[in-house]
């Protein structure tokens, strides 16, 4: 008999069929058993659904199976090629890992995150405390520390089976990356001359450039400060990384390539250096914290990258489709800064004409007009939008090949709500 060690209800099971491990996949050809049947376990809202005549499922409850779980039997012929196209349900999941809950799996550490950071970047200068503490100010969704939490826990749990707490190091490297992205914020306010953020004044509107700029670099400091007190090198050199990666995309935002084939992986790279980046090093970093093995750092660093990337597109397509109120700061900037996103890339495909607006950074008159016209009859928001999913998906199967566990499927949910956000 060949033993199942994990089943997950969610869109990939995963099995370790000894010698050899297969990997299950939605709307994926089933690979060959050498063993005759495996026993694995399945939750009642899945159970409920066995009337399905054509399921390969035997349902079989067992007395000894804990409440919240129903063990089940799969019988399957020796050296036979299943073929399962059986699309698995997970619309049952969808009011357990609302985002909310998400929040919940990590509210003991989570609840005084913001009042932490607030006294990491306290100072005897009032008016700087000030200026470090306004966009702290509960309003946001916190993505990134609420990612690297869970991150965290999944790690955690996929090492040591113990899901109920996070390491104090690793908490403090969410923290950080809250802080990474504040200072960021605050600098990008004052770079692309922006006055409103989240639907109030930027620390650039109310006090200044200079005072903006002193700001961030003061929440910076302190970020550098609590991140030499972890006393490992290694994070160390890993989100010392983000920084250098934050500098060289804006660098990269500040010119465009005239081949227009290299268009863009130049936009994909800066994407990645301005926004995935820090999100895939915050959790590589807190990989490394948990002692995971190198595969699952990678797979902690991937499903970062993709999910950060996944944000931006997704960002992106927003500055054309939602409007000023709903996203709580302008929209069609970025064609007013002179900024060239995916869906304008996409576009350009379509309608050529949009080349040296590009290149010219939309600066003649009647530019930005145009071309926020042209991407409106092109299928570049689609095609910006599939670009999205398709790193969403890989997002997901990054993190379904750690073991399952509450944590990581607020992950997986994590980025259909990411996908699906409107602000």
């Amino acid at each position: 008999m060949a033993s199942v060690r994990r089943f997950t209800c969610g869109p990939m099971l995963r099995f370790t069929i000894l010698p050899r491990r297969i990997y299950y996949r939605m709307d994926k050809t089933y690979g060959t058993f050498c063993g005759k049947h495996c026993n694995l376990q399945i939750c009642p809202a899945c159970l409920s659904r066995q009337n399905n005549k054509h399921s390969p499922l035997n349902f079989q409850p067992i007395n000894s199976a804990p409440l919240s779980t129903l063990s089940v039997t799969t019988s399957f012929s020796t050296s036979k090629q299943i073929q399962c196209r059986r699309r698995i349900s997970t619309n049952h999941m969808k009011e357990a890992f609302t985002l909310q809950n998400s929040y919940k799996l990590i509210e003991e550490e989570f609840s005084t995150l913001t009042e932490d950071i607030k006294k990491l970047t306290s100072s005897d200068k009032l008016e700087l405390q000030n200026i470090a503490h306004y966009h702290l100010d509960g309003h946001g969704k916190s993505i990134r520390p609420m990612t690297v939490m869970l991150m965290a826990k999944t790690c955690n749990y996929h090492h040591t089976y113990d899901d109920s707490s996070i390491l104090h190091p690793q908490r403090v490297i969410a923290m950080i990356s809250e802080m990474i992205h504040t200072a960021s914020l605050i600098h990008d306010d004052v770079i692309d001359m922006s006055d409103i953020r989240r639907g109030k004044p930027t620390v650039k509107a109310l006090w200044g450039e200079r005072k903006a700029i002193l700001a961030g670099n003061f929440i910076l400091s302190q970020a550098s400060s609590a991140l030499a007190n972890l006393q490992n090198e290694y994070v160390v050199t890993v989100i010392s990384g983000v920084i250098e990666d934050l500098v060289k995309g804006e660098f990269m935002q500040l010119g465009s390539k005239e081949d227009e084939n290299e268009r863009f992986n130049h936009y994909l790279k800066k994407t990645f250096k301005k926004t995935a980046s820090l999100i895939a090093n915050s959790c590589k970093a807190v990989a490394i914290l948990g002692n995971c093995c190198e595969d699952v750092i990678d797979i902690a660093y991937n499903y970062g990258r993709n999910i950060g990337l996944t944000f931006q597109l997704i960002d992106d397509i927003l500055d054309f489709v939602s409007c000023d109120k709903i996203m709580g700061k302008p929209t069609t900037a970025d064609l007013k800064l002179g900024l060239a996103t995916a869906p304008v890339l996409f576009a350009a495909q379509e309608y050529p004409e949009l080349h040296p607006m590009i290149m010219r950074r939309f600066s003649q008159i009647g530019d930005v007009r145009r071309a926020r016209d042209l991407v409106a009859k092109s299928d570049g928001v689609t095609q910006a939008r599939i670009l999205a999913e398709q790193h969403a998906k890989e997002a997901v199967r990054m993190i379904q090949q750690l073991k399952t566990s509450s944590s990581q499927q607020a992950l997986i949910h994590l980025v259909k709500f990411i996908l699906d956000r409107k602000k």
